[in-house]
């Protein structure tokens, strides 16, 4: 069962499955508020991304593994990233290049190569849930939503809070009209 950190201090274990203390009303609430509807929550896995060196031959690469092309392809000057979007059924692979030796993607591709950068959850309202997750005790890596790629806001979530993964909150940027 996934638990966020703070509450993983909370749960014991035992020898065997059958030792296993748990501290139910702790777990009972974490179960609550992930399953109540009006609560903010991350309503889906909006997209994975993909840290590349090359986006052109990435492009291909991704065209002929997921069998249909890239549907944009943008720039976000102020991260230092060329991107490109893939949809996958109701998800997307986001493809991320750096267009600057000090971007976050060209630090972590001179570390640890081409790969899975990130994963980022759609949210409804970005500023609620970044309060939400600091509260839980996750880092976030801006204080304010950023303008990010494919018409979102985002915030990062640092990865040493949760479990050695990034994680990106995405909220759609809506007109005054309440449109795209």
């Amino acid at each position: 069962m996934f638990l966020p950190p703070l509450l993983q201090n909370r749960v014991r274990e035992g020898q065997g499955k059958e030792n296993v203390k748990v501290n139910v009303p702790l777990i009972s609430f974490f179960a609550k508020i992930v399953k109540e509807p009006n609560n903010l929550n991350m309503n889906k896995i909006e997209h994975i991304g993909i840290a590349v060196k090359n986006l052109t031959e990435s492009n291909e690469l991704f065209r002929k593994l997921l069998g249909k092309t890239h549907y944009k392809i943008e720039e976000v000057a102020t991260e230092g990233v060329n991107t490109s979007f893939f949809k996958v059924g109701k998800n997307k692979v986001e493809l991320l290049e750096a267009t600057r030796e000090d971007s976050a993607i060209a630090k972590f591709i001179d570390k640890r190569g081409e790969g899975i950068h990130h994963i980022a959850f759609a949210v409804e309202d970005i500023e609620a849930e970044m309060k939400r997750l600091s509260g839980e005790g996750f880092r976030l890596l801006n204080d304010t939503p950023k303008r990010g790629a494919d018409n979102k806001l985002v915030c990062f979530i640092h990865p040493k809070t949760a479990n050695g993964v990034l994680v990106e909150l995405c909220q759609e940027i809506r007109t005054v009209d309440g449109g795209r």
